[in-house]
């Protein structure tokens, strides 16, 4: 048996799987976030080994045969929160989350030094760890003097887990700290920020032993002492893994309240201009990239709100068939975005409103808007030297066939849709651990999710979407001038 344990921001989600892969039970224990302040979101680490033990502790009761039975564990969890600990190990403040935009003139100003986009390949964004540790030093300096070590949230319940502090390329790739490339700490990124190496954890790959479970957690949880722990992976890595987004070229499209545009690649290729991520992924001696889109079925979930209907009412209307495009545009703006733009200040806009204007013209308009901000990333991952000739759809907003089909035409690529069945990050994080304890082939357990069906283009309206992302594309410039001007 292997068990995935993935660490999300709303909570933890443990996935015991067998040596088949055949997902046997899971379970999961909320957790709370804390806003301080405005732009602020914080949780306490003891919160996140609360609620993991819970999780294991309720495995025991219901499948406590097969929890004796583990013999790897593997991680996964949310990016980018930096987790503060003094010489002892002890939690110094509440961590800081990857949605936390407190430094955000601290990513600015780390920005304007070339090495960052050059040896870490990324833009220096507010969500990302560096900053949040250059904001302690600014205001916390008592603090910030006792830091001896700094921690990605899988990290620390790795630490609780082993007593190791270790972790691996894919989540590290977000601190602004790695040398992507390389895979190995930057001592000169590190320096620029106020930090050294010797405040940073060990590094692993994904696939690899990071240490064994501790004695006192084997011994409650009815396991034996040489269940090891493999490296993990960041959330969006751990997914590839799920899915079997391993191999060069392959990609997912998370339709979730964030969206993500992700491909596999052989080797490093950055972006930063365009906001592209590149990352290390899970595996040894690969990489990937990643668009982000902010408000993808939060556009939806928005617009549901306005006009009290429910999403999936909204979407049923529009039918299984797809439309031609309507003359209403939306731009899915409604909290900044990430790919291309890396614009904090820009808003959601409609276009196009008209007293004929209807509710299923609007609902569409935010599907193809959603849509098109994903043609901005595909565009982008190009001209990183990134091309995917088909995408496999995931999260809430591929439960919409009508959905599908606009990304489809609109991005002129073939979209696979999954069988039912859990292929996310905490099936990706066990089958590290299954690769780490069994010293096996990470392509042959990564292998693709079956495919239910496929969503094709639709030929005869690919020329007249691509002329209405034209459109699409006018209105940025225009709306980013009115909101600096604000």
């Amino acid at each position: 048996m292997y068990l995935g344990i993935d660490l999300g921001t709303s909570g933890v989600k443990l996935l015991l799987i067998d040596d088949a892969q055949s997902i046997v039970a899971h379970a999961a224990v909320a957790i709370d976030v804390s806003n301080p302040e405005y732009g602020w979101s914080e949780q306490a680490p003891a919160d996140w080994v609360r609620a993991t033990d819970e999780a294991a502790s309720a495995l025991v009761r219901s499948h406590s045969k097969e929890m004796a039975a583990v013999r790897g564990i593997g991680l996964s969890g949310q990016m980018h929160g930096a987790t503060l600990l003094d010489e002892n190990d002890q939690v110094l403040r509440p961590c800081i989350l990857w949605n936390d935009v407190r430094s955000h003139q601290e990513a600015n100003a780390l920005n304007t030094n070339p090495d960052f986009q050059t040896i870490s390949g990324n833009i220096v964004f507010p969500g990302f760890t560096a900053p949040k540790l250059v904001w302690c030093k600014h205001n916390e300096p008592g603090l910030f003097d006792k830091v001896a070590t700094v921690l990605l949230p899988k990290d620390y319940l790795r630490l609780w887990l082993t007593g190791e502090r270790v972790s691996e390329m894919s989540d590290a790739s977000g601190t602004s700290w790695l040398d992507v490339g390389r895979r190995e700490w930057s001592e000169t990124l590190l320096a620029a920020s106020g930090m050294s190496i010797d405040q940073m954890p060990r590094l692993v790959e994904g696939t690899r032993v990071s240490g064994q479970l501790r004695s006192e957690l084997a011994s409650r949880w009815g396991m034996s002492s040489s269940v090891v722990v493999a490296g993990g992976a960041g959330d969006n890595a751990a997914s590839a893994c799920g899915l079997g987004t391993v191999e060069p070229g392959r990609a997912f499209a998370s339709l979730g309240t964030s969206g993500v545009l992700f491909v596999s690649n052989e080797s490093f290729k950055p972006n930063a201009a365009s906001a592209v991520h590149a990352f290390c992924h899970a595996l040894p001696d690969r990489w990937h990239q990643m668009g982000v889109i902010l408000s993808a079925t939060d556009s939806l979930n928005w617009f549901a709100g306005v006009v009290e209907e429910s999403a999936a009412t909204l979407t049923a209307k529009l039918g299984d068939t797809i439309k031609e495009p309507v003359s209403q545009i939306f731009l899915p703006y409604l909290s900044g975005e990430r790919t291309p733009h890396n614009d904090a200040h820009i808003r959601g806009v409609f276009t196009g409103l008209t007293t004929s204007t209807s509710r299923e013209h609007m609902t569409q308009a935010v599907l193809d808007g959603v849509s098109f901000a994903f043609l901005d990333n595909l565009k982008v991952l190009q001209a990183a030297g990134s091309d995917v000739e088909r995408v496999t759809a995931v999260g809430g907003g591929s439960q919409s066939i009508y959905w599908l089909q606009s990304l489809a035409t609109i991005i002129n690529r073939p979209v696979d849709v999954l069988q039912d069945g859990e292929f996310g990050a905490a099936f990706g994080a066990a089958r590290l651990g299954l690769i780490a304890a069994e010293n096996a082939d990470p392509d042959a357990v990564c292998t693709a999710a079956p495919v239910a069906r496929t969503i094709e283009p639709d030929q005869s309206l690919v020329e007249a979407y691509s002329d209405a992302y034209g459109r699409y594309q006018a209105l940025y410039p225009a709306i980013h001038a009115l909101s600096t001007a604000v």
